[in-house]
């Protein structure tokens, strides 16, 4: 029985140490490299009395990145990645929160970390990744582990402006990545597709798959998500079979006519989630890929990645939602109403994750902690946590779990209660836009929806007429060349609210 990730590396490293493990679009680390590395890291780590503490890896997306996250594993602390583009002052707040004794650079980042206030000590990677290894030392920190000891900390958004770190341990990663694995059929023959930064949980869906089964992971350049066609092109040319992105990196390839240049030639899985995918270019997918498998899968960060799945097996209409179906195996799902009951089959409700998949909390965070990972309501008897996700959900007429909104973009307009949700899935069904996102202003109390695409504004409001119900309708339309989007390829909708508030 596992106790650590690390035991992936461990056992795959004899198998198949001279096979690629991770590649960016211009360098590649095997097995045996990514092993020998991630062991002198650790080693550094070590003899510097750095044990059961954040690491701070300030690199840029490359394997030796990943080779680092393993190595600070190795040391028996807890990576903590970073990115160069974050906002300085976002890095700045998590500096101050994780007060890390070391922060691993490379060469373009080391100059930058020299900025920040920290008493950390600034290391180059490659300076220690040939640090000749210690194995009793390591023998005797891996002999200590134990599986709820922590990973990493991956920092989300708070509503305040301060970032929260969500600490994770290896007992959650483990468990995920063994129902992801068998909900996804991974083997060795996994060709992988990475889209997210390394500083999102997402790209746990590659990077500890890769270990296990001895897959390949290619680390695909931000610069060629802006850049369809020659990201299709770089798909072909490594044989990348699977893909786990967000919907909007989906649709932009989709969007844009792509297909009508070139395929994704090996692609047979094809997995997504984060946000809902607008039928029309979902099925501009399954016509090019007709026997892919499609999945949407759900889950926040605080439920270590992806907690819920669905295997797309039927057709679906325009105004339809994809399903997010049921949770992974050793996870529940509870829908609860407002008088925190279980909500009725045909009754919305917050979906609320009970399980092993739960993190252990905010980092240094015990307030917000308390607030979101609360006692079980329906249990009464022993102390046992779930997370309330504040995501709105319920049961459709196949009893699978669709994913109706967000609280906080539920809205009270005109006497209505309002899912901004909603809006947005009628205007991306139509022809002519590409990407809608809503806002809502609080202060004038309108909606405000911007969209990107070839219908004008004034035919999109008369054709929206016919879709929405009068108090649904947009006050404001706007057209934009192109849609603002988060790191890891959510529509930014905070910036999409500040623009409005600029104009």
């Amino acid at each position: 029985m596992r106790n650590n990730v690390i035991d992936y590396l461990n056992e795959i490293v004899d198998k198949k140490p001279d096979k690629v493990a991770f590649a960016s679009d211009k360098d590649e680390m095997t097995f045996r490299q990514v092993y020998d590395q991630s062991r002198s890291v650790a080693t550094y780590i070590a003899s510097k009395g750095v044990y059961h503490k954040p690491v701070v890896i300030f690199m840029n997306k490359h394997p030796k990145e990943v080779t680092a996250f393993f190595g600070t594993i190795t040391a028996g602390c807890y990576y903590v990645p970073i990115d160069e583009e974050m906002p300085a002052g976002r890095i700045q707040l998590i500096l101050d929160n994780v007060k890390s004794p070391i922060i691993i650079c490379d060469e373009k980042t080391r100059e930058k970390a020299d900025a920040f206030d920290t008493d950390a000590e600034l290391v180059v990677y490659d300076d220690i990744c040939e640090t000749k290894v210690d194995d009793d030392l390591l023998k005797n920190i891996y002999d200590k582990a134990i599986d709820t000891d922590p990973i990493y900390i991956v920092f989300t958004s708070g509503s305040t402006g301060v970032p929260k770190g969500v600490a994770a341990c290896h007992r959650s990663v483990l468990d995920y990545i063994e129902q992801l694995s068998e909900t996804l059929e991974f083997n060795e023959d996994t060709v992988f597709g990475n889209q997210t930064p390394l500083y999102f949980d997402a790209c746990l869906k590659e990077l500890y798959p890769t270990l296990k089964f001895g897959a390949t992971t290619y680390l695909i350049p931000r610069s060629l998500f802006m850049m369809p066609i020659q990201l299709v092109e770089f798909m072909n040319e490594h044989k990348i079979n699977t893909v786990c992105w967000v919907v909007s990196a989906l649709t932009m390839i989709s969007a844009f006519d792509t297909f009508k240049t070139v395929v994704p030639e090996y692609l047979h899985t094809v997995v997504f989630g984060s946000e809902v995918f607008p039928i029309k270019q979902f099925n501009r997918w399954r016509e090019v890929l007709p026997e892919a498998k499609f999945t949407n899968l759900y889950g926040p960060t605080e439920g270590t990645g992806m907690c819920c799945f669905y295997h797309v097996n039927r057709e679906f209409a325009l105004d339809d939602v994809i399903p997010i179906g049921r949770p992974f195996k050793n996870t529940e799902i509870i829908l609860l109403n407002e008088k925190d009951e279980r909500a009725k089959d045909d009754e919305v409700g917050e979906i609320c994750i009970r399980g092993t998949s739960l993190t252990l909390g905010y980092y240094n965070n015990p307030e917000k902690t308390a607030e979101c990972y609360v006692q079980n309501p329906l249990n009464t008897h022993y102390p046992e946590l779930i997370y309330r996700t504040g995501d709105l959900g319920k049961y459709n007429e196949h009893g699978e779990l669709v994913f109706v909104t967000r609280k906080d973009y539920q809205i009270k307009h005109m006497g209505h209660r309002i899912e901004l949700g909603e809006i947005e899935v009628n205007v991306n069904m139509l022809e002519g836009v590409k990407l809608a996102g809503c806002i809502y202003d609080d202060i004038k109390g309108k909606i405000v929806l911007y969209y990107v695409g070839s219908i004008e504004q004034k035919d999109l409001t008369v054709v929206l007429k016919d879709k929405l119900p009068r108090y649904m309708l947009p006050n404001r339309i706007i057209k934009i060349d192109e849609m603002p989007l988060t790191a890891n390829g959510k529509i930014d909708r905070v910036t999409l609210k500040k623009t409005y508030q600029n104009k």
